[in-house]
């Protein structure tokens, strides 16, 4: 029996220093990442936490507030729009391309949604407000969805996927940022209908980035040869597009370790999830204005928001997506929890004095976006190496979906929640407890982070041992 060679090592990945992630920052490509990631985060808030605060304002029950943060569910579903815009060419619009068409009529969607809930909003209609929320949901669910795709296939190494997703990142906790605080400024100025005109136009820059948006030509064939088999093989196609991108996953990473993902990725940001309809709420509640909110998120909740994607990306690529990952999953219920001591001491009160004093709301909310801006890139980061050409969207969208679900789920009971434990006890003390119990929560995501990097991930088979290619 001949000899058989010993395969040869893979070559380790050269570290990445600082200077060297800033530079390649002037890539176009990167620029138009950053851009339309301002586009996807853009309605994210405004559909929810910012939507929460003008509730709070109409005099809405804590119940009724957490039962409308359910108009998000189209982003439950993120696998369906991605089995769509893989297969099924952008209506209107398909001279720009699969990804590129899609993403513009998604686009426009979550413009005009934005519109209308103005329009809903300025006759004081709950009810026509909710609906076009739940419109721009579905549009900024399916923008997301197409936009993931195209920032994983128009990536052509591993380094360049990751700058794309910090960018990606950075342009997302930006419009975070606005929509979360910047526009509490200009609601107190101009009232919250107009200010949602406003973001709703803001969507004309993502616009404007997709027209230098290239498409990505590989990834395009791959699906066009997909969408060819309709007429020679419609039972598998049929097959392809709605089971085909789940059976290439759980084979291409083993049962076992796909389950592990997936259930550490439906954990991981658990604890954000559930405290978020009922952050704006508390505030109130705290006596903080809408000012002091929307100053403090715009600069020092933005400058720890920056250091923390920075700091994400940066630790991503100098120690891997699974170290990152532990860390961040350590990071986010801490910071969360924290905000249980604004409830306990009955408000805002100052940590440091001195000529420049820090109050604790600052400081905590420093820290809370931080631990968010890090653990949100260690996140996408590793999602982003999970999926396989030809299936991208569908595939990125599953694992966003089962990120989203129990947590979009369980977080529409949160005003109940925080309702309940006021029983025997103050309003503020009521959201202390519930903000302690979102950090304890945060607890099973870190142990199964520190399973899934002990764990061998399984080698991937080629798309013949899946049985998928035509004519298998």
């Amino acid at each position: 029996m001949a000899d058989v060679e010993d395969p040869p090592l893979p070559t380790p990945r050269p570290r990445r220093g600082v200077m060297d992630v800033l530079s390649a920052l002037k890539e176009p490509k990167v620029a138009v990442m950053l851009v339309l990631g301002f586009g996807s985060g853009l309605p994210f808030m405004l559909i929810g936490n910012t939507l929460d605060f003008w509730l709070a304002e109409l005099g809405v029950k804590l119940a009724t507030i957490g039962f409308l943060s359910w108009v998000g569910v189209a982003y439950l579903i993120k696998f369906l729009w991605g089995a769509v815009v893989d297969r099924i060419p952008a209506p209107f619009v398909g001279g720009l391309g699969r990804r590129r068409g899609w993403i513009l009529l998604s686009q426009i969607g979550v413009g005009l949604g934005l519109v209308g809930m103005a329009f809903g909003g300025s006759r004081h209609d709950i009810a026509l407000l909710a609906g076009f929320a739940v419109f721009t949901g579905f549009a900024a669910a399916v923008q997301d969805t197409v936009i993931d795709a195209w920032r994983i296939e128009t990536a052509s190494n591993p380094d360049e996927l990751g700058l794309l997703t910090g960018a990606y990142t950075l342009g997302y906790r930006a419009a975070l940022i606005a929509t979360e605080s910047l526009i509490l400024l200009v609601a107190t100025r101009l009232g919250w209908p107009l200010a949602y005109v406003l973001y709703g136009c803001a969507m004309a820059l993502a616009v404007v980035a997709l027209l230098f948006a290239r498409e990505p030509e590989q990834a395009d064939a791959v699906m066009a040869a997909k969408s060819a088999e309709v007429t020679t093989h419609p039972l598998r196609t049929a097959f392809d597009i709605v089971v085909g991108p789940f059976v290439v996953f759980f084979r291409s990473h083993g049962w076992k370790m796909a389950l592990l993902m997936l259930g550490m990725i439906t954990l991981y940001h658990l604890s954000d999830y559930l405290r978020g309809p009922m952050s704006n709420p508390y505030y109130k509640a705290l006596g903080l204005s809408k000012d002091t909110v929307g100053t403090v998120r715009l600069t020092i909740g933005l400058a720890g928001s920056l250091i923390g994607v920075a700091a994400g990306g940066i630790a991503s690529v100098r120690f891997g997506s699974k170290p990152t990952l532990i860390v961040g999953a350590i990071f986010q219920p801490i910071a969360i929890a924290a905000f249980a001591l604004l409830g306990w001491h009955r408000g805002d009160f100052t940590l440091i004095g001195g000529p420049v004093p820090i109050t604790a709301f600052e400081a905590i909310m420093a820290v809370d976006a931080f631990a968010i801006g890090f653990s949100g890139v260690a996140l996408v980061s590793y999602m982003s190496t999970l999926t396989s050409l030809g299936y991208t969207a569908t595939q990125y969208a599953l694992l966003t979906s089962a990120l989203a679900w129990t947590g979009k789920t369980l977080k529409g009971f949160s005003g109940v929640f925080v309702e309940g434990l006021q029983h025997g006890r103050s309003l503020l003390d009521a959201y202390a407890l519930f903000y302690l119990y979102c950090g304890l929560i945060g607890a099973p995501a870190i142990a199964l982070c520190i399973v899934l990097a002990l764990s061998r991930p399984k080698p991937a088979p080629s798309d013949d041992s899946l049985g998928l290619n035509a004519g298998a």
